[in-house]
Order: structure tokens, then sequence, then C-alpha cells
């Protein structure tokens, strides 16, 4: 019987939908759920800040924050993504490297931020990544994490574990990770929801932030370390 890694199932599976992916993550930072996810960086971090992209993927978001005048590493588990990555994005503020959220390739307090969106999701032990995200980040630097409400379809990647199978996706709902946030070094200073298309702002408009996270595809934190 062959043993669950899942850091080795999680590192191929993302190597076989580089092109999947790669194929929808313009539209995503364009238009759909990731279009906010810059200007609410920019709202807390100044341009010409050394910032990771944890989790980058092919790079598009990546590219973007050097687009808007930040120096950017992209960083990812998957060889191919960071391969995909490379060919498509160069700037001389923009660099990518393979990598594992658990281990990063940078020393402590290097960076001014970090981005890290529906990465910690991925990972087989969120508290330890989160952690290794504090230890890379300077003090007093920030975190901008997105994670996937309870209205997003990526979600049901960890149903299976209902039945006892093995997955490589660790869901949690927003207010357990900004609860995580809180007990691990971080304060949370700002956030916002990423909503469906039938949720609307007169809708949601005075509803506190649990109500408010509880309708969201996804919700943007932005903590800072302690």
């Amino acid at each position: 019987m062959t043993t669950f890694n899942w850091h080795d199932q999680a590192q191929g599976e993302w190597n076989q939908k580089v092109s999947f992916w790669n194929s929808r993550s313009e539209e995503m930072w364009k238009n759909g759920s990731r279009k906010t996810v810059i200007p609410f960086i920019q709202k807390h971090l100044k341009k010409g800040a050394l910032l990771a992209d944890v989790g980058c993927g092919d790079g598009f978001g990546t590219s973007l924050l050097a687009a808007s005048g930040y120096k950017a590493i992209g960083l990812d588990l998957s060889e191919e993504m960071i391969q995909k990555a490379s060919q498509l994005h160069k700037s001389e503020n923009l660099s990518f490297a393979q990598a594992d959220i658990m281990k990063l390739p940078l020393s402590s307090e290097s960076v001014e931020g970090v981005m890290v969106i529906n990465a910690l999701e991925w990972t087989e032990h969120p508290r330890l990544a989160l952690k290794e995200l504090h230890r890379v980040v300077k003090t007093g630097g920030y975190a901008c994490v997105g994670i996937l409400g309870p209205t997003a379809q990526p979600r049901t990647n960890s149903f299976q574990r209902l039945y006892g199978e093995d997955v490589i996706c660790n869901t949690m709902m927003p207010w357990e990770f900004e609860q995580l946030a809180k007990e691990n070094g971080w304060e949370v200073i700002d956030g916002e929801g990423v909503y469906k298309r039938n949720v609307t702002d007169k809708l949601i408009g005075q509803l506190p932030n649990e109500l408010k996270q509880a309708l969201t595809f996804l919700w943007l934190f932005m903590l800072k370390k302690q």
C-alpha cells in the first residue's frame, strides 16, 4: 500500500493543471474573483516594496504586482507553473522560483509583504505555513491572504475527506483563518469580500463581518506582523 504524501501529491496535481490554470488566470485577475486583490494591496503597501507572491501559479498576479510598482517574487510548489510563469512574464522587478510554502527560500524578515491567494487551503498544516510566512515578513510588514468563502466551488475539492479519502485541499472558513492569524502573531487590520453576482451591496451593507464572510466566494485579509 502506497503511503499518501501530501507534498508530492499536491506538486503532481498542480503540475498537471498548468494549461487549465493558465487558460483562466488572466480573466480571474482582470475581471473575476481576483480583480480587487491588487487595489486592496495598494491601500496598505507603498510602491517599491518587496513582495513575495506565495502560490503564484502561472505568475499573472505576480506580474500585476510588478506592473503596479512593486518588486515581486513569485513562488510556487509546482515546477511546471514556475516554468510557465518565467516564460510568460519578464520584468526587471520580477522573478520566479520553485518553493514549498512550508520552507520558503527567503531569509527571515526579508520582505515587506506577502500575497497568498487561495494557497493556504492547499497546505497540509495551515498554521505551520502561516508561521513560515510570519518568519519571512519584516516586523510591521503585511500579509494579504485570500481565503475561499463558503460559496466558492473549489471548496468541493475537500469533500471526499468525508468518505475517508486522502485529499490535498484543507478548507477552512474565513472566520477560522481569522482566529488562526490572531493566535499566531498577526493583527487583522483590514478585510473585504468578493461575492457572486447575485449578492448585492444592499444585501450585505448592514451585516456584521461574520455574516458578510458567510456569503463570500473569497475573503481578503490584510494582516500586519506584530
